[in-house]
């Protein structure tokens, strides 16, 4: 009876205190409340369609994503541009035969991303971001590189949209 004066008053405490007041991440309004709009990304490098396939992806990750609802014609809260500033490929695995030749590649892609506000032109996001993919050379690196655009595009769209949603840490 006695641990039970003592105990019950301390429950009592740490349950009417509680956790209501603290949040984990940066506290957003509902899950697509607002609107992003995803402008057309600039290609500075020499590989071809690199521009359309990260602005594509990134309005499908967005979408599948839900965070922010997707506008297409600007009417939104939220206004997303980036410059594809780097591509690189980076030899792994080397030919048996051939130590000088590769058979895989890791593609790593730079692009300098920019998210504001419409209305008050606030920053919400404007710093480089990175995308990269490993690729198997086959017949020719041409065809390899064009096959893992896709993939290389995702990785990136995934890692702007965790930024966008998740806010840069």
């Amino acid at each position: 009876m006695r641990a039970l004066k003592y105990f019950l008053p301390a429950v009592l405490a740490a349950a009417l205190t509680g956790c209501a007041s603290y949040h984990l991440g940066p506290v957003m309004d509902k899950s697509g409340d607002k609107s992003v709009e995803v402008l057309p990304f600039n290609n500075q490098t020499l590989q071809p369609r690199l521009g359309e396939a990260l602005t594509q992806a990134l309005r499908e990750r967005l979408q599948t994503d839900g965070s922010y609802h997707l506008a297409t014609h600007g009417d939104s809260d939220v206004v997303l541009t980036g410059v594809v500033r780097q591509y690189h490929r980076v030899g792994l695995g080397y030919a048996d035969t051939d130590a000088v030749t590769p058979e895989n590649y890791r593609i790593e892609l730079t692009v300098h991303v920019t998210a504001r506000e419409r209305v008050s032109g606030k920053s919400l996001l404007d710093r480089d971001v990175k995308g990269h993919t490993l690729v198997h050379i086959g017949a020719d690196l041409a065809s390899a590189e064009r096959q893992a655009l896709p993939l290389l595009a995702q990785d990136l769209a995934r890692n702007v949209t965790e930024l966008l949603t998740e806010g840069a840490w």
